[in-house]
C-alpha cells in the first residue's frame, strides 16, 4: 500500500491547477462536467465495491444507522451525482459576470466582475457524494476543489475522485483540478486547515466536533456550513392538514440531514387540536418536550434546555407550546442555528413578522424546512448550507464561489 501523498504537495498541485481554471472557457469547463458525470455512471460498479467496503467496516464498528445512511452509495445515488454534474453544466457561468458599472466624473470606467476564489478546500464527514457535488461546483465557478473527505468514507472518496479526475483528462482540464487528500490522520486535517500559501477558501462539512476543529485549528479563511436546528411554527391561524404534512415531511422526509426539522413549536390556541394529531404521525418518532405539551399528548418525554438546541439528525424532535408569535419568534431565535425556520400560518402579518424578526439564513412560510438546498433553490448541487453572514449566507451555489474584481477602464488619467 502507497503511503499518503503530502498535504503540502497536494495543496501545491490543486494551486497551480487553479491558476489554469481561472481562464478556462465555459464550453470547456462544462464539456468535463459531461464527461466526468458519464465516467461516474460507467464506474458505477467500481463506486459500490469501495463503498460496501466502507459501509461494512461502518456497520461492523457499531456506527448509528442515521451515519451509516449518509454514507451508502446505490446505483441511484451514485445517477443522481452524476445528474447534479449536468445540471451543474447546464447552469450560467458566474465567472466574468459583470456585477456593476459605472463612469466616474473624471471618466475613469470601473467595473465589477466575478472572478473564482482559487482554490477552495471542504473537509467533511461520511458522505461520499459531497465530491462529486463539491467538484462540480467547483469546476463551473473556476477554482480548483481540494478535498478532505474522513477515514470511514476513504474507499468511496478514493473511487469517486478517480472517475471524476478521468472525466477531466478526457476534456483536457488538469486532472488536479480535483485533488483529494487520502492521509486521514488528524495531524494531517490540521495541517490542511493550515495550508494559507495553497487554500482560498476553507468550507467545513460535519457536526460540532468538526467545526470546533475549525475554529480551534483554521488559519485560512473559512465558511462555517453549521448545524441544522431547525424549527416549524404551527401558528393559531394555521391550516392544520397543510401544518401536519409539512411537520412530517420536514421531520422525516430524510431524518440525517441539516435542513429535516428538529423543532416543533406550536401556538397554545391550536395545540390541543394539534399536538396530539402530530403525535401519531410522527409515529417512530421520539418527541421530548416542556410541560404543557407532555400534558397535551402524555406520550412526549420530558426536554432539557439542552435538547431544544440540539441538532440530532435523526428521529427525535422536542416540542414546545407558546402562547403568542412573540414567544415562538423569541424561542427560535434562542435556540435555533441560523439555518431554516419555518411557520405555518394563514395570517399575512404574521408571516411577515416571523420573517423579518426570525435570525436565520432561510425562513420558510407554508412549506418544509427540507427546501433549503442547492437544488430545489435552482443553484445546482449545493457546497455547502452556510450558517454565517460573511461572505456567503444560506445554501452556497457558483456565485457563492466567487468574489469581485474591480476593473478599471482609464484614458489617460493621473490624480491630482
Amino acid at each position: 500500500m502507497t503511503s499518503p501523498a503530502p498535504v503540502a504537495e497536494l495543496g501545491r498541485r490543486a494551486k497551480v491547477a487553479s491558476r489554469v481554471l481561472a481562464t478556462a472557457s465555459t464550453t470547456a469547463k462544462d464539456a468535463a462536467l459531461v464527461a466526468a458525470a458519464d465516467v461516474l455512471v460507467r464506474r458505477t460498479p467500481e463506486i459500490l465495491d469501495a463503498n460496501a467496503s466502507d459501509v461494512a467496516r461502518a456497520e461492523a464498528a457499531g456506527t448509528a444507522a442515521t451515519v451509516v445512511d449518509r454514507l451508502r452509495l446505490t446505483p441511484a445515488r451514485v445517477e443522481s451525482m452524476a445528474d447534479g454534474l449536468r445540471q451543474v453544466a447546464a447552469l450560467p457561468d458566474p465567472v466574468g459576470e459583470v456585477v456593476a458599472g459605472w463612469t466616474r466624473p473624471n471618466g475613469l470606467l470601473i467595473e465589477q466582475v466575478r472572478v473564482p476564489l482559487g482554490v477552495v478546500a471542504i473537509i467533511y464527514e461520511n458522505r461520499p457524494n459531497v465530491t462529486s457535488d463539491a467538484f462540480g461546483l467547483c469546476l463551473k465557478s473556476g477554482n480548483a476543489a481540494f478535498l478532505r473527505g474522513s477515514g470511514a468514507a476513504l474507499s468511496s472518496n478514493v473511487a469517486v475522485a478517480a472517475a471524476l479526475r478521468e472525466g477531466l483528462d478526457k476534456a483536457g482540464l488538469p486532472v488536479d483540478a480535483l485533488v483529494l487528500v487520502d492521509d486521514v490522520r488528524h495531524e494531517a486535517a490540521v495541517e490542511f486547515m493550515r495550508l494559507r500559501e495553497s487554500i482560498d477558501c476553507l468550507i467545513p462539512r460535519g457536526g460540532p466536533s468538526l467545526i470546533a476543529a475549525i475554529l480551534e485549528h483554521a488559519t485560512v479563511p473559512y465558511v462555517i456550513d453549521g448545524d441544522g436546528n431547525c424549527h416549524v411554527y404551527v401558528d393559531a391561524s394555521a391550516d392544520l392538514d397543510q401544518a401536519l404534512d409539512i411537520v412530517v415531511n420536514a421531520k422525516m422526509q430524510r431524518p440525517s440531514v441539516c435542513n429535516a426539522a428538529e423543532s416543533l413549536v406550536v401556538h397554545s390556541s391550536i395545540a390541543g387540536s394539534f399536538l396530539p394529531r402530530a403525535a401519531e404521525a410522527l409515529a417512530g418518532v421520539e418527541l421530548v418536550g416542556d410541560e404543557r405539551s407532555r400534558e397535551l399528548v402524555p406520550s412526549i418525554g420530558p426536554a432539557t434546555d439542552e435538547d431544544f438546541g440540539r441538532e440530532f439528525l435523526d428521529l427525535r424532535m422536542s416540542v414546545a407550546v407558546v402562547d403568542s408569535l412573540e414567544d415562538a419568534i423569541a424561542h427560535v431565535n434562542r435556540y435555533g442555528t441560523g439555518h431554516t425556520e419555518a411557520i405555518c400560518t394563514r395570517d399575512l402579518a404574521a408571516s411577515r413578522r416571523f420573517t423579518t424578526e426570525v435570525d436565520a439564513a432561510a425562513v420558510v412560510v407554508n412549506a418544509s424546512t427540507r427546501f433549503t438546498d442547492g437544488e430545489q433553490f435552482g443553484f445546482g448541487a449545493e457546497i455547502g448550507i452556510s450558517t454565517q453572514k460573511l461572505h456567503a449566507r444560506g445554501p452556497m451555489g457558483l456565485r457563492e464561489l466567487t468574489t469581485l474584481k474591480y476593473i478599471v477602464h482609464g484614458d489617460g488619467q493621473i490624480r491630482g
